[in-house]
């Protein structure tokens, strides 16, 4: 194989609370990536997605991006990074302009982004992504491609997703220590659904609850664009812990149990069905305690039963309650639970899948799992260049765009519309 030039080498960093992953791929001439090299390290001092300590996080950045560097045999000097914690607000903004009854030229669409500048005015928060949706001609709504046709009014909607700069500006700051540049920080939503959703389920409306270690982030998607977006502070860890306490064991003998034993749903053999554990500060050689399947299941149960009813909630705020047959899709490491989608289509109502990450030429079997939907998820919207997301960076850093943050906006759109 050829040896991939800058231009097409791409580089992907998932920081969570559980995992730092990395990915290195290759952008061949058709678009399509290959993927040479990957990286995990278990995650430290991130704690509810936010970064608690700096050293700690460096560290596993480095060690993550390390491997997945020694694995391709090549040397990143950038990434494409996710954020998924808290404080991540969706919006759309509208913006139109006289035109007078004339055809939509190159200069009308100008004139018409320029004017967003105020429209994508987060109030202090960084934007992360900024998209043109769709353009209205008159009262023709869902327009494409407006140049040409005649209007009076033409206007576009901007789908803005920002997040507050300070939790931004500490991923942005680990990066760098660990000598990487950042390409771009992109919204986990963002990424999961481009590697989980098909074209069509995005148009006709679906719902995506990324089931991470510490957050749960929902989002409902329709029309192609996120249009709404829900953070909760429970995750997959929440129910490792839980079993840690009820049963005085190691956090990673919880998680051991929860992942070989555990499930959303129950059966009458949970009852006969016996379990061995060491308990915390047992003497060498003592016999390990036994629990019954059914009682390592209550415990699992509760902590379920509250992240649906959080998830319900945060549906019904989003206003997902719309006809039946709308689609719940589960992805992140939590959704890896046994019988969890069949549990929540139960509760919800309403279909509910796994989403795993699209499959792409030379990718793990042990990375082609829900847990890594953000990280595939990177990779594909940095090789998709000018399509359906545009990332308008974050002013942070050395490095600044010469245009600027809209700048790039306006050339984005521009690219592909």
């Amino acid at each position: 194989m050829a040896q991939p030039t800058d231009q097409s080498l791409i580089a992907a960093l998932d920081i969570g609370s559980s995992k730092v992953s990395a990915l290195i791929a290759s952008r061949g001439e058709d678009g399509r990536l290959t993927v040479l090299g990957t990286g995990q390290r278990e995650s430290r001092g991130v704690k509810r997605g936010y970064i608690t300590d700096m050293a700690a996080s460096e560290f596993a950045v480095r060690e993550a991006v390390e491997l997945a560097e020694r694995m391709s045999s090549l040397t990143v000097e950038d990434v494409w990074a996710s954020y998924g914690a808290g404080g991540i607000v969706s919006d759309v903004a509208n913006v139109e302009v006289e035109l007078g009854g004339h055809q939509v030229e190159q200069a009308d669409i100008d004139e018409l982004l320029r004017g967003g500048r105020d429209a994508i005015d987060r109030n202090g928060q960084v934007v992360l992504h900024a998209h043109p949706a769709l353009y209205t001609i008159d009262r023709a709504q869902g327009v494409q491609h407006p140049i040409g046709l005649f209007a009076s009014r033409l206007g576009v909607d901007i789908h803005v997703i920002a997040a507050d700069p300070a939790p931004l500006r500490n991923i942005d700051t680990v990066i760098r220590s660990a000598h990487l540049g950042v390409k771009a920080i992109v919204a986990s939503p963002v990424a999961a659904a481009l590697a989980c959703l098909s074209e069509e389920e995005r148009e006709l409306g679906v719902a995506l609850v990324e089931l991470g270690a510490d957050v749960t982030n929902v989002s409902v998607h329709f029309g192609g664009m996120l249009v709404g977006l829900r953070s909760i502070p429970l995750g997959a860890h929440d129910i490792t812990n839980d079993i840690a306490c009820a049963f005085a064991v190691q956090r990673r003998d919880a998680e051991r149990l929860k992942c070989f034993y555990g499930s959303a749903m129950t059966s009458p053999r949970d009852n006969h069905e016996m379990i061995e554990a060491t308990q915390i500060g047992a003497e060498p050689g003592a016999e390990p305690m036994k629990m019954t399947r059914a009682q390592l299941m209550m415990v699992i149960r509760q902590r379920v039963e509250e992240m649906t009813s959080e998830v319900e909630g945060a549906l019904k705020e989003l206003g997902f309650t719309g006809p039946v047959g709308r689609q719940v899709v589960l992805t992140g490491g939590g959704a890896e639970l046994k019988n969890i989608a069949d549990y929540m289509q139960g509760v919800l109502g309403r279909a509910v899948r796994v989403g795993r990450p699209r499959q792409i030429a030379g990718l793990p079997d042990a990375h082609s799992g829900p847990a890594f939907a953000t990280l595939v998820g990177l990779a594909l919207l940095a090789a998709s260049g000018g399509g359906d997301i545009r990332d308008i960076g974050m002013p942070v850093g050395p490095k600044k765009q010469a245009n600027g943050m809209f700048g790039r906006l306006i050339s984005a759109m521009k690219g592909g519309y």
